[in-house]
Parts: C-alpha cells; sequence; structure tokens
C-alpha cells in the first residue's frame, strides 16, 4: 500500500508538472495574442485615421469642384453674352459696310454728274 502511495504520488506530481507546463504554454499564447490584438488594434486605428483624413480630404474636393462648377457656369454666362455681343457687333459691322458701300455708290454717280456739269 505505501509503494502504491508513492507511485500515485509520482504519477500525481507528473501530472501537477504536466498542468504546470501546459498552463505556462497557454500563458505565453496568451501573452502572444495580446501582443497580436495590440498591434492589430494599432493598424486598425492607424487605418481609421487614415480613413478620417481620407475622407475630409474627399469633403473639400467635392467642395471644391462645387467652386469649379460655379465658376464653370458664370464663364459659360460670360462666354455666352460675349459671343452675343460679338454677333450683335457682327451684324453693325455688316450693316455699316452696306451703308458704306451704298454711299460709295452714290458719290460715284453724283461726281461725275457734278464734273460734267
Amino acid at each position: 500500500l505505501h509503494q502504491q502511495a508513492e507511485q500515485t504520488c509520482r504519477q500525481l506530481f507528473r501530472t501537477q508538472e504536466e498542468h504546470e507546463h501546459l498552463l505556462q504554454a497557454a500563458v505565453e499564447q496568451t501573452k502572444g495574442l495580446e501582443h497580436s490584438l495590440r498591434s492589430a488594434e494599432a493598424v486598425l486605428a492607424e487605418r481609421a485615421a487614415e480613413l478620417r483624413d481620407a475622407q475630409a480630404q474627399l469633403s473639400r474636393n467635392k467642395l471644391l469642384i462645387e467652386d469649379l462648377r460655379g465658376e464653370n457656369r458664370r464663364f459659360a454666362m460670360a462666354l455666352q453674352a460675349a459671343e452675343l455681343k460679338q454677333k450683335s457687333m457682327q451684324e453693325k459691322n455688316q450693316l455699316l459696310e452696306e451703308q458704306a458701300s451704298a454711299l460709295k455708290q452714290l458719290i460715284g454717280k453724283i461726281t461725275p454728274a457734278s464734273l460734267s456739269g
């Protein structure tokens, strides 16, 4: 019985050592996982900051685009007004050219008559 008790004691001691090794391995694994988790959290925080920056830049770009569209509309209206003014000036120029031609013809008819008279 004494021998059996010693054998059981040794077996319990080995089992306890195995459990301690397993526990130590589990603790080390937990520490590794915690480190990995902290690293992943840091990366996620960095990515979140980058996304916030990108979103802020996108918002600024949208405002710039809207400003450019407004400016483009103003330029288009100014161009249209300039084209209308140019067309009007061309029409006036054409009218003046026609009047000048008519005056030349009239002067051409008057001049020979005044020279002969």
